[in-house]
């Protein structure tokens, strides 16, 4: 993935797709390209240097979660409510393909 801090011309990260917060910190949902991205990384940390879930193969439909370290010992109900979040943060007002439906999607991982 790509510097969280990196910006386009408009002076906003073109892969940041935004962010959501739990009780104790806040996420950033970037993804992994600004046209028909395959996956998107979701973010934490003073630095934006801690990776909580990376999904891939968004475009195949062939999804795949990938849990940082301290994460993957998260209770299945706090990865869920994490997946939906990203997913919610990711396709808020995008779509990777014009004519995919929006639908929920559930991760392998």
């Amino acid at each position: 993935m790509r510097d969280p801090n990196a910006t386009g011309n408009s002076g906003r990260n073109p892969l940041d797709r935004g962010g959501f917060s739990d009780d104790f910190r806040s996420y950033t949902v970037l993804a992994s390209s600004a046209d028909a991205p395959d996956s998107f990384q979701v973010i934490t940390g003073e630095r934006g240097d801690d990776v909580v879930l990376v999904v891939s193969g968004l475009t195949s439909g062939n999804l795949k979660a990938t849990w940082g370290r301290f994460w993957s010992g998260l209770k299945p109900q706090s990865k869920i409510w994490v997946e939906e979040q990203a997913f919610r943060t990711f396709y808020s007002g995008h779509r990777i393909i014009a004519t995919a439906p929006v639908s929920a999607r559930f991760c392998d991982g």
